[in-house]
């Protein structure tokens, strides 16, 4: 079952050898980086640049080439202009002086890029992509598209007009769904990032849920014209093909998740797509899945035409700590050993940066099969004896948490006197200390380490930019047959659905429906689901929450009424509230399709016949994050310098209201898992969003703040730049409404004013 990392990086076969040497032949000394990083800003016709893709660039690497914008005037930038409607997590689009935006109760809004304005709204798209979309145009410039995900189906808009283009597709959309293999009524597959856009393709991943027998993350690439599927990438291989021996028999039929429900990085001048994909399911459990298990936690590079694999390497050996890759891989050039080296630095929430020969796959420093010869008392698991851990450059996190490390804020005396019994209690064996009956140390956890939009680059000089939460995870499994503690449900709640939720949801979600740790509330949940759209949620799992594939059709029922009935009574929830805005006349209302309700009952509950399976299927209590647990910096900022391996800088992202209240200290970063993103720039500049409501500019070569921008409301997600008529502006959605990923403003102060919406930043006239 063992296979070495050498053999599993190892690329077979003719086609790729002679394929190398055109590869190779695209390194002409000089960067290519350098080449793709003018594709981040495009020139258009009036000489403006502008952000045409999630993340700004097929490459994902948040620079641009611009410097306007200098160390010497940073604190001269005002408000150029405001969009009050907009949600925050969404990466806008800029296109030919146009802002493509999430707003107005999720629609896709288009807004002038100079001046804020409102030009068409397509409203009612609930569902829709939370993090961004995607645009492609015509090598004319005559066609022009806006992609996006919706209740699972891949869907297009006219960028003009705001129109769903339905000849794309059957009747405008494609469906997810298909080509996985298992019961589309019961399988969701849409991810909250939107996938890239390479030539006349739509590259996509997909967030199948985390819980037994979730789908299979397929790879994918759809015409950008018509929908067809241009080729498919099993990420759990079938009978043949590579990897196939890694995992048990027949694993394919009902194994899921090693998916991408991150980010995705093209390197647009070779043609190579690089995936960081998820662990397998069930994440703590992998007594059905004995192996190695590829290609779960790995990075994998394919070619973007074909979805022919290149190379991959796996950094997490049969994953049973939710350790998945998400953040984009970067793209940079090093100079080593005298020689420009083009690499791609994948940051996990392992908290380790792993760093690759771009073509090759071959690591740049050595990342050697260290043993982990740690024990379980998990009935049938079986632990992989080595894991890769780099010797270069050093971790972005710490991989041990004690007692001296126990937060000095924050907490209660009494909560910190808690947390020490509990970490005196606790296994803790490394970094790789496998799940049990008893409670296990991880650190990074679950939550930590560096997640979607936390990585940047300056494609040119090697350095590479990685947020990170350095949060631990205090975690067990459940024995068979065990439930999750009961909770007092909110007033003594009785009836069917009020037992299943006070013994299958409080601990995640608390009794009284409130939300507990990074678990968002489900107060007022029937203001934002739809009773179908909840019910799928249930029984296939989203995000970090596992499927209930053991209820029947009668207990989801029973469920879904006892939340969608239940007193309401304040809001919460990631959604945010459903605010009022000033009516408009959209251009067009709804999506091509929405998914249909699923039946009371079906989808894959029992494992195929003739498989081994094991006696029972575990789960765990809670996922135990420790936000509040460490000392500072909670959120932090690392600046790597690839040339040599080394951390150039370090710094907590931001500040934590709480923390300078109690004690006036700065700098921590915030104990919150909001997720942001760095922009850099070639003026030696980087732009950083935080979970404190504030823009943080820094400079580039030491990390020291320059400057500071207030904001009037939470932001998430990844701004966005770009320079029009000659004006460099930075583009912040900041508001209450909108994807916050597990924040819930409690690190800001509270008092403090400033823009909200989409607020357009630009140096005063």
């Amino acid at each position: 079952m063992e296979i070495s990392q050498h053999k599993l990086r190892f690329v077979a076969g003719v086609a790729f050898t002679l394929g190398i040497v055109l590869f190779l032949g695209a390194q002409r000394g000089e960067s290519q980086g350098a080449a793709a990083s003018t594709k981040a800003a495009k020139a258009g016709p009036s000489g403006y640049r502008e952000w045409m893709d999630y993340s700004g660039s097929p490459e994902g690497h948040r620079y641009l080439p611009l410097n306007q914008i200098t160390k010497d005037n940073v604190s001269k930038l005002e408000v150029a202009w405001t969009y009050p409607h907009a949600e925050t997590g969404f990466n806008p689009i800029v296109a030919h002086g146009i802002v493509y935006t999430k707003a107005r109760n999720k629609s896709i809004v288009a807004v002038d890029a100079a001046t804020g304005k409102e030009l068409w709204v397509h409203d009612g798209l609930t569902g829709i992509t939370e993090r961004g979309m995607n645009y492609w145009e015509s090598k004319d410039g005559k066609d022009r598209r806006l992609l996006f995900c919706l209740g699972d189906y891949l869907q297009e808009l006219d960028a003009r007009t705001g129109k769903l283009i339905r000849s794309f597709g059957k009747n405008g959309a494609v469906d997810l769904r298909d080509e996985l293999r298992r019961d589309p009524n019961f399988m969701r597959v849409q991810s909250g990032t939107p996938g890239k856009v390479f030539e006349d393709l739509i590259i996509l991943g997909s967030a199948v849920g985390e819980g037994y027998f979730s789908a299979p993350g397929d790879l994918r690439a759809y015409n950008v014209i018509t929908g067809k599927l241009a080729w498919q990438f099993h990420t759990i291989p079938h009978p043949g093909e590579f990897g196939y021996e890694t995992w048990p028999k027949e694993a394919w039929k009902y194994i899921g998740g090693v998916n991408d429900w991150g980010e995705v990085t093209i390197d647009s001048v070779r043609g190579i797509a690089y995936f960081p994909l998820g662990s397998p399911t069930f994440d703590f459990y992998g007594a059905d899945r004995v192996g190695t298990d590829l290609f779960g936690s790995s990075i994998v590079a394919l070619d973007v035409r074909t979805g022919r694999r290149l190379w991959h390497f796996q950094n997490v050996h049969h994953d049973l700590w939710d350790y998945d890759n998400v953040a984009a891989p970067m793209l940079t050039t090093i100079t080593k050993d005298g020689k420009k080296l083009d690499v791609v630095a994948l940051a996990g929430k392992t908290g380790y940066l792993y760093v690759f020969d771009r073509v090759t796959g071959e690591p740049i420093w050595p990342i050697p099969e260290t043993p982990v010869s740690y024990k379980t008392n998990v009935p049938g698991e079986v632990l992989t004896p080595t894991q890769p851990i780099p010797t270069a450059p050093p971790p972005f996190t710490a991989h041990t948490f004690t007692a001296k490390d126990v937060n000095p804020y924050l907490l209660t005396a009494k909560e910190r006197a808690d947390l020490i019994e509990r970490l005196g209690k606790a296994r803790f064996e490394g970094t790789f200390t496998p799940i049990g009956f008893d409670t296990a140390l991880h650190m990074p956890g679950n939550q930590g380490g560096a997640n979607w939009g936390m990585t940047s680059a300056n494609p040119t000089d090697g350095t590479v930019y990685v947020m990170s939460f350095n949060y631990p995870t205090l975690i067990k499994l459940l024995p068979a047959g065990q439930s999750r503690p009961l909770g007092g449900g909110r007033g003594g709640a009785q009836g069917p659905g009020a037992n299943l939720y006070n013994t299958n949801c409080t601990a995640c979600h608390g009794p009284n429906r409130t939300g507990l740790s990074t678990n968002p509330s489900l107060v007022g949940i029937g203001n934002r689901l739809k009773a179908a759209d909840l019910r799928t949620v249930i029984l296939e799992g989203k995000g970090q929450m596992p499927g209930f594939h053991n209820f029947t059709g009668t207990d989801v029922d029973a469920l879904v009424t006892f939340l969608m009935t239940a007193d309401a009574g304040g809001r919460g929830g990631r959604g945010g509230p459903i605010l009022q805005f000033p009516p408009v006349t959209p251009v067009e209302t709804g999506p091509a399709i929405m998914r249909q309700a699923p039946p009371a009952t079906g989808g894959m509950n029992e494992y195929p016949a003739n498989v081994p399976a094991p006696d029972n299927r575990l789960t765990m209590d809670g996922y135990g994050v420790e936000i509040m647990a460490n000392k500072p910096p909670y959120t932090s900022l690392t600046a790597y310098d690839l040339n040599k391996g080394t951390i150039k800088w370090q710094i907590g992202l931001g500040d934590d209201f709480r923390v300078v209240k109690e004690a006036g200290v700065h700098g921590t970063g915030a104990a919150q898992t909001l997720k942001s993103s760095v922009i850099s720039t070639s003026a030696g500049l980087v732009f950083a969003t935080a979970a404190d409501r504030k823009i943080h500019i820094y400079d580039a070569d030491n990390g020291k703040e320059l400057h500071q921008i207030l904001l009037g409301a939470v932001t998430s997600g990844s701004p966005s730049m770009y320079e029009l008529n000659g004006k460099q502006y930075l583009l912040v959605a900041a508001s209450p409404v909108g994807t916050r990923q597990g924040g819930d403003d409690k690190a800001a102060d509270p008092n403090q004013k400033g823009p909200s919406g989409l607020i357009a930043i630009a140096l005063k006239k």
